[in-house]
């Protein structure tokens, strides 16, 4: 069920950044709400922020681990099921959930590196801040984020 959804989150992602790049390459930028959200294109080199520009191997092994490490957390946090309690099953349900987020997002991400040679950016809220991000960096932050306060509010034990 959980490779379904993170296959379901990367054609989400793939499919946006490809509209994106066909619809949207040679305008570079459309105003959506003024002074506030605008579709722009970015290639982004680097990583969050366009920081660490040009590190693709780092990048790409990086994504390889999440992906990799984050499978047999799901893995292993279904084997355990059977001996949860109800508060426990309904956590480690959210915790599943928010790491095939990751996933989903990380390997997005790779694909744009590994065909590209960059990732798409394109969700650009002006009035917040100068930075272009996509759909797959809201499902890693995402996912991060609900992760960590599973963890660390509901504490559900890490295998």
């Amino acid at each position: 069920m959980y490779e379904i959804l993170i296959l379901a989150l990367i054609g989400i992602d793939q499919l946006t950044k490809w509209l994106v790049r066909t619809s949207l390459s040679s305008s570079r930028s459309i105003e959506i709400i003024g002074g506030f959200f605008n579709l722009t294109y970015v290639e982004n080199r680097g990583a969050a922020f366009g920081l660490l520009q040009n590190m693709k191997v780092f990048f790409v092994l990086v994504a390889l681990i999440v992906a990799i490490v984050g499978l047999v957390y799901i893995h292993r946090s279904k084997s355990r099921d059977g001996a949860r309690t109800k508060k426990d099953l309904r956590i480690a349900k959210i915790n599943r959930l928010a790491v095939s987020s990751i996933i989903g997002g990380a390997i997005g991400n790779l694909i744009d590196r590994l065909w590209l040679g960059y990732v798409v950016d394109f969700f650009d809220f002006r009035f917040i801040w100068s930075y272009v991000f996509n759909f797959a960096d809201i499902l890693v932050v995402v996912g991060t984020l609900v992760f960590c306060i599973s963890m660390f509010l509901l504490g559900e034990d890490v295998d």
